[in-house]
């Protein structure tokens, strides 16, 4: 038996591939921490345009947090150790992990990654493709009887 999914209308050839995207992109959805914005940043002058992903990871040191660009995954983890020294009258402040996943479209690029102030910012630069214009000559077949 098929699978119908999305994208599964016969004038939509080869996008199967986008379509296991959204399925992998809707799974990671459902992660509520670390709390982040993505923002579109104002294009300069002749610059393509920008994303900015921010998260907000407080308490994270830079050798507590790792990112990586796979597959057009772009995966942020922070780990952090608890201290066992400490003693806690009240704990509020929990010293935990996360993984949280963004599905990059084709033509997005991470630029860069910075850390101040408890935020983590991620910026993503958009190029634009080539727009390519291509006649198909149509060629003379010949019947078989």
């Amino acid at each position: 038996m098929t699978r119908l999914g999305l994208l599964s209308n016969p004038l939509l050839l080869g996008f199967e591939e986008i379509e296991r995207l959204i399925d992998r992109a809707g799974k990671s959805a459902n992660e509520g921490y670390p709390p982040y914005n993505i923002e579109r940043v104002a294009a300069a002058d002749g610059q393509a345009e920008r994303l900015r992903i921010t998260l907000a990871v407080a308490g994270f040191t830079r050798d507590q947090l790792e990112i990586t660009l796979e597959d057009k995954q772009l995966q942020i983890r922070g780990k952090q150790q608890d201290e066992g020294a400490r003693e806690f009258i009240y704990r509020g402040i929990a010293a935990r992990q996360f993984s949280r996943t963004f599905v990059l479209a084709d033509g997005i690029e991470v630029r860069s990654a910075e850390l101040a102030n408890g935020l983590l910012a991620v910026d993503l630069v958009r190029h634009e493709p080539e727009r390519l214009v291509r006649r198909i000559e149509i060629g003379d077949r010949k019947v078989r009887q």
